[in-house]
Formats: C-alpha cells, structure tokens, sequence
C-alpha cells in the first residue's frame, strides 16, 4: 500500500472514531469541570474565558476522586511490591513445573525491576483518574532506547487526545492518539521522516513552533497496523508505518453498558449529587455573606445617600434629626435544613467513589475478622471492576512487557500463553479475593483435625500447605513438591539406616 493510501485510511478512521466520541464529549467535559477542574478541553482547545473552576465551591468529589485512583493504585499495582508473578501453565508436568519454578520466579523478579525503575507508577496513576472520572482510560507502552535503566517508558493519554475503537472480540483494539510536536520532536521520534518544506521553513523560523501529529494503532487479524502522519494545512504526509505483534496502547474501562464503546465512571453515577452539593454551597456562602453583613433599609430624608454608606467598623452614618435614618431589616426564623441536606449528598458521593469502603480507618484497631471481613466486602464491590480491569489493563501490560524483556534476552524464551507459563497476581485486591478460598481451606482442615486422627490421616498435608501457598501467591520456588520432599528426606536418612544384614 501506498504511503499516500495509507496516510488517507489513518485520516479516515480518525474522523470516523472522531465522530463516535462526540456524544460523550459534553459529558466528560461536566465530570472534569466538578472533578478535576481545568481538564478536559474536549472542544479541541481549553477555553480559559468560561473559568468554571471559580464557580466550584465544594471539594467532596475532587477529594473522593483522588482517593479512588490512588486506592485503585494500591489495590492493583502497589509501588515497589510484588504485585504479580509467574508460574508453570497447566500443560507442564509436575517434575518440569518444579524445575522451572525458580526460573520463572527470577524473571517475575527481573520484570518488576523494570517497573519499579520506571514511571509506571506515576503514568499509572493519572490514568486511574481518567479512569475514575471519564470511565476509559489510555496508557502508552514503549520500549526504552537501549542503554536506559529501564526498558519500559509509559505515557498517560489525556481523555480528550484518545480516540478509541472497539473490535469484535469487545477490546478496544483501535485508537488514535493527536500530539503536537516540534520539528526536533518529530525528527527523533520519526528518524527518516520525509518532511514537507512548509514544515522545514517555519521550524527555522521558530524552533518551538509545533505541528499535529496522528497517531493510530488498528488491529488486523492477529496483528497490528501502526502509522503516524503530519496533519498540516488539510494535507496527511506519513511519517511512519509498521506492523506490530502488540498494540502499544493499553486501553481499559471502568465499566460498559452493552452496544456502548466507552465506558462509563463512578463519576457519572455521582454527577446529579456533585451538582446538587456544589449548588447548595453556593447558596449556603450567599446566605452566610447576608448574614455577616445583613440587609438594611433607610428613609429618603435628603440627607442620607445609601450609594455612599460603607457598612466598616467605626463609620459614621449621617441622617436627619427625628429619622431612624438606616435600620437592620428583621430576617423571619426558620429552621435551616441545607446542612443535613449537604451532608447526606457527601455521604452519597463518598459512597458512589467508595471512599468508604477503600479509604484507610482511622482513630481505632481492625480485629483480624474485620480485615476479612472489609477485604472480602470490597471484593464484592469491585469484581466486576477488577475482572474487566485484570483482562483489559493487566495481563495486556504484563504480556507486552514480558515480550519486551523476552525480545532483548533478559527472561527464558518462554510463551506467556497460560499454558506453558500463566500470570500469578498477588496484589492486595486479588489476595482479598484468594483469601475466601484459603479459608475455606483452613475450615476443612480444622473440622477434619476435630474428627481425630483417622481423619487426619487421610489429608494429605504436604498437598494441602502446596494448594495454600499457590492460593495466597507465595512464590513457586519457596514451595517443594511433596514427592520430592519424602525423597530427599529419605536421601538425607539414608546414611543413619541399618544395613541389611548388620
């Protein structure tokens, strides 16, 4: 295919997906005015005339915002903590799935290395606040120049740059992402690039004039079409084309009704009570305001000018002899319900952005079966959450990255296809759900030891400590399987044993 055909088709599934997002646009943008004031720009540019951040007068949702995709960030992919790991697939037999344990426990290793070292975590997290406040996020996943410290490099695409697509398996498998650039920007991105003269000659004009850039990743069977083009003066020039294994966006929701491509966020739920609680503040602060200064009337006696009173501490207020000259108006009683309104729509709010159920407890100690307890109540709220997350954000991301440290050398030539070698998650979120069928575990084993020592005879321990370990995440090559013990305790005894015929 031509350059010129391919720069046209990108063209094309722009305004296509362009189109697609236009109905939500008016929406986003209502969510990041009460949530994240100043973002959004879904109109193509940020209009600083319309200054709604200044008509926010209450900070529950903001605050409740933060709270959520930080807490998403510590359930999912805590900083600096194991949060996943690898293991022998199903289609391995038990002697090669132990001998392979500690080598896929080092690569797990060497993979969250990578991570720690890079700016996952940062990256990460502003997409969680996409996240929670648009209901669909975009993360970009490269490979670093060779020779960094690392050799990942994320980027968060801002809502309002990504255009996304859905294909038929359900993913969101195409996306367009808009940049802008400078000519030393697209020089090193693009090395090769054939530039228009109209871009070379205002660049040596002004070096920070920048250009738009596109960018599109579409799936095609089992494999991806990458392009880039120059979009200036109605014109697409390519910069680039390639065929990828891998899409390099990562493209997850928080939740989706059917026949709909784009997600929808806790924030949207919550919208109508953020509204409402910003309104009643707002009204609260004007009733406050007439109350600290107060409404006053005055008798037109031709000495008193009430465009010249100043209400100041130690004014002197002129007025005729025998007139009341300016009086306080009597405001009537009556009992003032906006607080106990105010605070059960916060309540609302915190209870639609869980902060309630997510937020850390202060001012007293959890027993351990409160810990159970929460942990497996917020298992509950978030299962279908962290089920569409885990598929659309996290075994994405580690499957790329597993392909990219596999490329340069640093983990076995091994498929990460689940059955050879499967993903292991041990984050916070996926041990409170594990934690159900530890216990149910532990309960038998106890109603069995209760039974006595026949009973007990028939569990075959070492089989069991081996379920639990593979339940709770403890890592392959910390656990021996069973058969392997008995022989080498019986190597380790044979030496003490009577010789036949001694």
């Amino acid at each position: 295919m031509m350059s010129e055909e391919i720069a046209a088709a990108l063209r094309r599934g722009y305004e296509t997906a362009k189109e697609q997002r236009r109905p939500w646009e008016t929406l986003w943008q209502d969510c990041y005015d009460y949530t994240l004031p100043g973002r959004g720009g879904f109109s193509g540019v940020l209009s600083p005339a319309s200054r709604r951040n200044e008509r926010l007068y209450d900070g529950t949702a903001s605050d409740a915002v933060d709270q959520l995709a930080a807490s998403l960030l510590g359930q999912l992919a805590p900083a600096f903590v194991p949060w996943f790991g690898l293991r022998a697939g199903p289609g391995l037999s038990p002697e090669e799935a132990e001998k392979i344990a500690p080598v896929l426990e080092t690569s797990s290793r060497i993979m969250q290395s990578h991570f720690d070292q890079s700016n996952f975590t940062v990256e990460l997290h502003q997409a969680f606040l996409d996240l929670v406040i648009g209901g669909t996020a975009c993360l970009a996943f490269e490979e670093a120049e060779p020779g960094q410290h690392t050799a990942f490099r994320f980027s968060a695409v801002p809502l309002s740059d990504a255009l996304l697509g859905e294909g038929a398996g359900g993913a969101l498998d195409s996306t367009y992402r808009t940049m802008k650039l400078t000519l030393a920007q697209i020089e090193a991105r693009y090395p090769g690039a054939d530039l228009p003269a109209s871009v070379l000659r205002e660049a040596e004009k002004d070096a920070q004039s920048d250009f738009a850039v596109l960018e599109g990743v579409v799936a095609e069977r089992h494999d991806f079409i990458y392009a880039a083009c120059l979009m200036e003066e109605g014109e697409s020039v390519l910069l680039a084309s390639q065929r990828l294994t891998q899409s390099p966006f990562i493209n997850f929701r928080w939740m989706k009704s059917p026949g709909e491509v784009y997600g929808r966020s806790p924030v949207m739920k919550a919208l109508p009570d953020i509204k409402t609680a910003n309104k009643v503040v707002e009204l609260i602060l004007k009733n406050a305001s007439i109350a600290v200064t107060g409404i006053w009337q005055a008798e037109d006696d031709g000495v008193l000018n009430p465009a010249t009173i100043e209400l100041v501490p130690g004014a002197i207020i002129p007025k005729a002899v025998g007139s009341k000259g300016l009086t306080p108006l009597e405001m009537p009683g009556k009992f003032d319900v906006s607080q106990i309104v105010l605070n059960d729509l916060r309540d609302r709010i915190r209870h639609s952005l869980m902060v309630d159920k997510l937020a850390q407890l202060d001012g007293r100690r959890m027993t351990a079966t409160e810990v159970v307890e929460r942990a497996g109540e917020m298992s509950l709220l978030l299962g279908a959450t962290y089920g569409r997350l885990q598929g659309e954000l996290l075994t994405p991301l580690l499957k790329r990255a597993y392909a990219i440290l596999r490329r340069r050398g640093e983990v076995p030539d091994l498929p990460l296809d689940g059955r050879l070698v499967c993903i292991d998650y041990r984050s916070p979120l996926a041990r409170a759900q594990a934690q159900k069928h530890a216990q149910a575990t532990l309960t038998w084993l106890q109603s069995v030891q209760a039974m006595g020592p026949d009973a007990v005879a028939s569990v075959d321990l070492g089989r069991a400590a081996r379920h639990l370990g593979e339940v709770l995440g403890v890592p392959g090559d910390l656990m021996r399987d069973p058969e392997a013990l008995l022989q080498t305790l019986a190597d380790t005894l044979q030496p003490t044993l009577p010789k036949q015929g001694a």
